[in-house]
């Protein structure tokens, strides 16, 4: 037939070829290996296993991860590493998928917590191997390991089990999340979640604690009171007199929202000498034109606060063409947080809070990992499912952190590294007892697959 459109015009069929779909996806099963991921879980989830089964509970939540890091956001989805054997070996048919889900909602408490000691485990090999990269390399009370804290809204579309109305007037669920922030070198990993309603409050100090300890829980060392190397950082709804006095009995950093008083004017007034203000920085450490910072803590009541608690606030002028607000104060924008920390300048202090926003890149990235809409009715099930979603964040970093810790692939976001690295299409081939797949070397990114492949495999193998 000829071809008189920009695009060739090939025959399409179908047939029994070799070819393997989503093959750049073993450097997901890579990272599961190389950190014992499968073998824990296993072990952990082996008192739900029912005898004489084929398919082990871990492998199946670990398809559900990989198939969420691969784009899926239904247990439907599994499909597409289904029908990739050669790449991701028996994969449970969708009926045994859901009955899996199923049985392990009826215990999910003991489930969820046999799934966070899996979690725990597999992350100290993992920042283990990752040696000087991993987040918790060369940590002080200078230069600490960050968790963000950080709430996000789900819609519902349908009557799922304790989904609620939402203060922004919709439907779902309001959960509350705790991540490892890796810096501006990587991205982050999902170290705790807390489902919750959708009427959930947002400056709940209880939630807080709660997200805060099962975070902490997750790192290496499995310390609950890390110390000041640990600071967590949250914005203002984490800003409340309970939840910072928690934090300071734990004698842990915190950075977090505060929301100025009423009277904030009056205040700013006060504030007279001008060398109170130093410079705001940007964020590559550069002045920001236009912007201050300066120390409030002794202008505050600072009745039922804890104890070594300052505030410190920003005054910038709102971007043109902004809308100016009642509480703007002498055509400054003001915004403020509080943190205990004792050392550094005022606008090194203000520039690490304002690298909170990397939490909100975090969520972005988990609603595009199976977060964004949560499949199932049962709200057990879906909190079964949000560990899913841990996973498939954690398995995604970790990729990151020990494939290519150097290169600019680790802060790829899942969508970028979908079109450049998963889907690398592959041929299968047999020689012997050997399965080799062929990655296209047509492929741009396939040099950079094919070497983070081979860095991957070169790590020591996991212990136990």
């Amino acid at each position: 037939m000829k071809n008189t459109g920009a695009y060739p015009r090939a025959h399409v069929d179908t047939a029994a070829v070799s070819a393997a779909g989503h093959a750049g996806g073993v450097l997901l099963t890579e990272t599961i290996r190389a950190t014992g991921l499968d073998r824990i879980l296993s072990e952990s989830l082996g008192p739900w296993r029912k005898p004489l089964s084929t398919h082990d509970p871990a492998k199946v939540l670990l398809d559900l991860a990989v198939t969420l890091a691969l784009g899926g956001d239904a247990l439907s989805d599994i499909a597409t590493v289904r029908a990739e054997p050669g790449v991701y070996g028996l994969v449970a048919s969708d009926p045994t998928v859901s009955r899996t889900v199923t049985a392990l909602a009826a215990d999910a408490d003991r489930v969820l917590a046999a799934i966070d000691t899996a979690r725990q485990a597999a992350r100290e090999q993992a920042w283990a191997l990752a040696g000087g990269h991993a987040p918790q390399a060369g940590i002080s009370a200078d230069a600490p390991l960050v968790i963000d804290l950080d709430a996000t809204l789900l819609t519902a579309h349908s009557e799922k089990e304790q989904a609620a109305a939402t203060f922004k007037r919709g439907f779902g669920f309001h959960p509350l999340i705790a991540f490892a922030d890796h810096g501006p070198a990587g991205s982050g990993e999902m170290l705790a979640v807390k489902l919750r309603p959708g009427n959930a409050g947002s400056n709940t100090a209880a939630d807080h604690i709660a997200v805060t300890k099962a975070a902490l829980a997750q790192l290496p060392d499995g310390s609950p009171r890390p110390g000041k190397s640990v600071l967590i950082r949250a914005d203002g709804a984490g800003g409340t007199k309970d939840f910072l006095s928690w934090l300071t009995k734990q004698r842990l950093s915190y950075s977090v929202g505060y929301t100025l008083p009423f009277h904030t004017p009056e205040l700013y007034k006060l504030i007279t000498d001008h060398k109170a203000w130093e410079a705001a920085l940007d964020a590559d450490g550069d002045v920001r034109d236009g912007a201050a910072v300066a120390e409030l803590t002794g202008l505050l009541d600072m009745t039922g606060w804890p104890a070594g608690m300052r505030v410190i606030v920003r005054r910038e002028r709102p971007h043109p063409g902004a809308q100016l607000r009642f509480d703007d104060v002498d055509g400054y924008r003001l915004t403020a947080f509080a943190t205990n920390s004792k050392r550094g300048q005022l606008q090194q202090l203000e520039l690490r809070h304002r690298r909170r926003a990397r939490c909100e890149d975090r969520i972005r990235n988990t609603k595009d990992q199976g977060l964004r809409n949560l499949p199932l009715h049962g709200f057990a099930q879906n909190r079964i499912w949000t560990q899913v979603v841990a996973l498939a964040s954690e398995i995604t970093a970790w990729t990151g952190l020990l494939a290519h810790p150097g290169h600019e692939a680790r802060r790829w976001e899942p969508k970028r590294l979908r079109h450049r690295l998963f889907t690398i299409p592959a041929t299968l081939a047999h020689h012997g007892r050997r399965t080799i797949l062929h990655l296209s070397n047509r492929s741009r990114w396939a040099k950079i697959a094919l070497t983070a492949i081979r860095r991957i495999r070169a790590l020591p193998a996991p212990s136990g």
